[in-house]
């Protein structure tokens, strides 16, 4: 059946769509094929058409290659992402437990599609799957949106905020009434997504998982500006935590085994200072929240790790294990 002919203005577009949608380096696609496809798209042309619409392509910087032959074959090779890239992308997605499976299924196809429908199959057939526990709140995208309205507005947030009790149930804090809070940032830490945020009543800096949110609004009233948020730096901020568990802000010097100096850095960066110690250890110093799980993880590696200093903070560590051990007994 003949499609209504549309504006030959948009014609040049249209051949760029169709060859960054079906072709690549290896899958060129031939005049005659092309011509074809613009015509079931109601664009009719001849070949001296498309080779004129091509050349303004090129000049106008999307770079169309072209094999040379009886009927020259044409493809888009250069993209904004490579194939290694997309699958880093792909892998992430699938991998991240606050995506849906429904969104996880949806995103993991629009970045094959990145790539072209040729390479977009065989990336989906590689797709491994991750097997993740995933969240089953379906709203998790329009959250984030009107997050990142509400940072760019800069005016406060509202929102629910549930747990899970044993029969997967929502079960809901502060009996259903809602928080509000000044937005700073979005995070992802530890499989999950946080917002990161003021909170006027408890004057501190806070954090709640997104996939736990629900009902979220914009508030009218614009964000509290105070001292702590204004010098909110989240890099640091996210260095000093533990599980995304607020605590006591405190400078900790560790004695640690030189076997574990891979996962110091892991934890705080290329920026801590280390220094060799005694026999072989050495000893760095970090800026912490003492929380339940940074005190775990202070135990985690056994006697190849000590806090040195401050004393309260050993302590702290101390009594901790003993809590721990206590209940072996």
């Amino acid at each position: 059946m003949c499609i209504m002919e549309k504006d030959k203005k948009l014609r040049p577009m249209k051949i760029f769509e169709i060859l960054r949608r079906e072709t690549d380096e290896d899958h060129p696609m031939g005049t005659e094929t092309l011509r074809a496809k613009l015509e079931e798209c109601g664009y009719p042309c001849v070949r001296k058409t498309i080779y004129s619409d091509i050349a303004l392509l090129n000049d106008s910087g999307y770079e169309i290659m072209c094999n040379r032959k009886i009927s020259n074959e044409y493809y888009v090779a250069d993209r904004s992402f490579d194939v290694p890239e997309l699958q880093i992308l792909m892998d992430a997605v699938q991998a991240a437990s606050f995506i849906t499976d429904k969104k996880t299924k949806v995103l993991v196809g629009k970045i094959a599609q990145l790539a072209g429908d040729k390479k977009a199959e065989v990336l989906q057939k590689n797709t491994v799957e991750f097997h993740t526990p995933k969240s089953d709140n379906e709203q998790i995208f329009y959250i984030v949106d009107k997050i990142g309205n509400a940072i760019e507005e800069r005016r406060q947030i509202s929102f629910l905020y549930f747990d899970y009790d044993i029969l997967h149930q929502r079960v809901y804090r502060k009996e259903k009434r809602r928080y509000t809070v000044n937005p700073l940032s979005t995070v992802f830490s530890n499989d999950n997504y946080y917002l990161m945020c003021y909170d006027d009543k408890h004057g501190n800096i806070g954090h709640y998982r997104i996939d736990r949110m629900d009902d979220v609004n914009i508030e009218y009233t614009p964000i509290t500006e105070t001292e702590e948020s204004k010098r909110f730096d989240l890099s640091r901020h996210k260095r000093a935590l533990f599980g995304m568990f607020n605590g006591e802000d405190a400078q900790v010097t560790f004695q640690a085994d030189k076997s574990l100096v891979d996962h110091i850095f892991d934890k705080f960066g290329k920026g801590v200072h280390m220094a060799y110690g005694e026999g072989n250890t050495v000893v760095f110093t970090a800026d912490v929240q003492v929380s339940k799980p940074f005190l775990g993880w202070c135990c985690s590696f056994g006697n190849m790790l000590k806090v040195t200093a401050p004393q309260s903070v050993a302590d702290k560590v101390r009594e901790y294990a003993g809590e721990v051990t206590q209940q072996y007994d």
